[in-house]
Parts: structure tokens; sequence; C-alpha cells
């Protein structure tokens, strides 16, 4: 090491020159032109000197000249080429050749995509201690991605990468602590992850912190801090925070009010993919707030997230084909409602407890089924004003015995929970009875849909 350029070139001339060629010795000089380190970078130089090496059977050459070919430098861009020097390296053990066909197999680049198959070069890499393979594999274990999901496996892997410092798996560790995947949760450990990745830059973290700093969870709230995290990480192009920033703008917090910036910031993340901020801008466009109100717009919006799991896009893409289209389709309404409700969540519930209590074209009447439904919607009346038209809904049924015996203790028992909450057409049902809101409920207990009378 330290040597000049024309010390590098004596060198090469007496490699070249030598009997043996050394193999070693040529990748190692590879490097050096590649990276630049002692001599001029030349890309092209590199690529000769890792051939000559990869054509004696060294496993690092191959590799190295893999990620040229894979890379496109000092050569023309092709994957298949790449794949084949991985799997020659990669049949020698060799732990980073594997990971980076692990990740062509993963990506589908010059072969087919296999999770299956990259997942189980991830873990000959990991096994021998590669950092990145460690960390790809915990990620495939918590995402359910060609293996079966595994949180705990996840973070057995993440935390073998975190131990060496690696920002990605700091990151997914960091998420699972948040959420309590595989782990006790715990926001401050979640913190501590989250900033030890976002110091290393990873865009992620910064924007999963930020997100900890808007609502102070383990951290004291700070929305200027949030704002200073989401705009590193969106400088960085990534669509979460881009979606997170455009909340902030939306709300007002930690910065001035500007629902234009809002809708610009969320169609960057949603033009990437990202299914809430799809969502929440199909909802400004329903609405008209920050653009012109565009119920088309909204709707193809709202179908985007829908189909990637978003239960509140489902639940609107449910509603628009209810109540908004021209064409309405109640069959198609109480098919995305169906999606939505598998996922709890409550409105989509109430909708489908309707549609199975009334008959609709294309959903016949069921009303186990809407019992079913509407009780799991009331559930949450205590924080959800939808679950007390579910509330009234479950009076009507226990009134008119649809479904099962007419209970009328039951039915007031439900409309005097919802009345007790302003629920106008509930307080109507129970208006000039003999008996006070608070007698009923004393009467048959104060526990809500669910709980035993």
């Amino acid at each position: 090491m330290g040597m000049l350029n024309d010390t590098y070139k004596e060198l090469l001339d007496l490699l070249n020159g030598s009997n043996a060629g050394d193999a070693k010795a040529l990748n190692g000089l590879g490097l050096l032109c590649e990276n630049g380190k002692t001599v001029v970078q030349d890309h092209m130089e590199a690529v000769r000197l890792y051939k000559l090496a990869a054509d004696k059977g060294l496993a690092d050459a191959q590799n190295n000249l893999g990620l040229m070919y894979a890379r496109g430098k000092g050569v023309g861009q092709d994957h298949k080429a790449a794949l084949d020097l991985f799997k020659l390296a990669a049949g020698q053990g060799n732990a980073s050749a594997q990971a980076n066909l692990a990740h062509m197999y993963s990506e589908g680049r010059g072969v087919g995509k296999d999770f299956k198959e990259a997942a189980k070069l991830y873990k000959l890499a990991a096994d021998q201690g590669l950092v990145r393979a460690q960390s790809s594999l915990g990620q495939m274990y918590f995402d359910g991605r060609g293996v079966e999901r595994d949180y705990k496996e996840a973070v057995r892997l993440c935390g073998l990468a975190v131990k060496q410092g690696d920002a990605r798996a700091q990151n997914t560790l960091g998420f699972m602590y948040a959420w309590g995947k595989g782990v006790d949760q715990d926001y401050k450990e979640a913190v501590r992850l989250y900033k030890l990745s976002a110091e290393q830059g990873n865009a992620d973290a910064q924007a999963e912190l930020g997100f900890m700093y808007t609502w102070g969870k383990g951290v004291e709230q700070n929305n200027k801090e949030a704002i200073r995290l989401y705009t590193l990480a969106v400088e960085q192009g990534n669509a979460r925070a881009q979606a997170n920033l455009g909340f902030m703008y939306f709300e007002g917090k930690g910065v001035a009010l500007d629902p234009t910036e809002g809708v610009r910031l969320y169609t960057l993340a949603a033009e990437q993919g990202d299914a809430i901020a799809q969502a929440e801008l199909g909802h400004r466009y329903e609405c008209g707030n920050g653009v012109e109100q565009d119920y088309k717009e909204a709707f193809r919006l709202y179908r985007l997230a829908a189909e990637q799991g978003n239960a509140m896009a489902q639940y609107k893409v449910g509603y628009m084909y209810e109540r908004i289209l021209f064409d309405k389709d109640y069959a198609e309404a109480a098919k995305w409602y169906e999606m939505a409700a598998k996922q709890n969540e409550s409105q989509s519930q109430h909708r489908l407890g309707v549609f199975y209590k009334e008959g609709r074209a294309g959903v016949a009447k069921d009303y186990a089924k809407a019992r079913k439904m509407l009780e799991a919607a009331a559930k949450t009346y205590e924080t959800d004003a939808h679950a007390l038209d579910a509330l009234y809904e479950l009076g009507e049924m226990h009134e008119g015995g649809l479904g099962g015996d007419k209970n009328m203790a039951l039915a007031y028992k439900y409309y005097a929970i919802a009345a007790k909450k302003d629920h106008f057409k509930a307080a109507k049902k129970i208006e000039g009875q003999p008996f006070k809101v608070s007698d009923i409920l004393e009467l048959m207990g104060n526990g809500g849909p669910g709980q035993k009378q």
C-alpha cells in the first residue's frame, strides 16, 4: 500500500511477466483501480484485472467482476453476466457473492424473482456472519417474504446485524420495538435504535424517528425536531417522510399551515406507491382540501391504496361505490367493505352490517351476519362516532326480532348507550318512555356490545 502510479505499473509488469500470475494479487490490483486507492481510478482496468483473476477461479474476483457487470462500471451493464459470476463465487462459499446473488433473485435481475431462493442464499451468507445478509434475511422474516413470517427470528437476525452497527437492521429492529413485533413494545428502545440508524443517514429511520417526535412516543413531543428529521429524509426522496411532512403542513404542526404544500408532498409519496399518502391524498380530492374537489381522482387514489391492503382506503372505495359514484354497485361496495372489515375497520363493519340487515342489489339479507358485523362495529362506541349508528341498528334488530327473538330490554339498552352520546335517532326511540337512560344502563349494566349482560 502507499504505492505511486509508476510503482503500480512496475508491479503489474512484474506480475504479468511472472509464471504464477497470482490471482489474489491481480484481484488486489483490480480493487486499487476500481476505488482509486493510491492509483488513478480506472474501472476498465479494474475489469481487465478482475477477469484475469476470475478466469483463474478466484471467488473474490468473480464476485468483484460480477458487481462491475451489475453496476455497469467499466463494462456495459449485464445482469445475466453478473448473475453467472455470482453463482460461480457463491458455489465456492463466498459469503459476499451469496448475498449478491440473493439480491439478484430478490429483485429479479438477470433471473425471475424467487424470494425462496433469495432467502436460502441470504441464510448461507448470514451463517458466515455477513452483516448485510443478516439484515436482509431479518427483513424477509419480518415481511414473511420467501419464508414463513417469524418476528422472533427477525429480531434475532436484526439483533446480530445491529451489534455490527448495520443501519438498516437498527431501523427494522427499532420498528419491531415500536410496534411490539416479536418483542415487548418499548418506545424508548425503538427511539434509541432509530437514532443510531438516523445518525448514519438512514432515511427510513429518520422518517420513523420523526413520527416518534410528532406523537411523543418514547421521547418528549417535539414538532420542530420531527420536521427536521422528515426534511432530512425527504431530501433523500423517502416516501414515508414525504407523507408525514405533508401531514404536518396540513395540520400546521411545527410549520405554517399550508394545504398546497401538503398536497405536493402527498403527491410525491403517492407517486412512489405509498399507500397512506394515496389514501390521504384521495381524501383531499374527495373533500376539496388543498385541491379542487375531484371524485374521480379521489376514487383512483383510494383504489391504489386499497389494492395495497390499506383498510381505510378499502372502506372509502366501498363507500364511493355505495354512495358517490354515478354507477352505484352495491355488490362491489360489499366486496371492499368485507376486505376492510377483516382488518377490524369499524365503518366498514357498520356498512356491511346494514347491507346484510336490509339486503342490497347483489347482497342477500343475512341477519346472522348483520348482527355479527354490527356488534363488531359497535364495540368502538367510546371513541368512534360511527359506532353509534351500529348501536342504533342493533337496537332495531333486537326490537324487531331480526335474526333472533325480540329482546326489548337489550334493544333499549343499545338505544340508551347511543342516546347518551347524543345520537339523535336513538334518542327519539326512547323519547317518551317511562324510564330514564340512566335507569336502563344501571339495570342492564353499563357494558357495551360483546360484554357480559
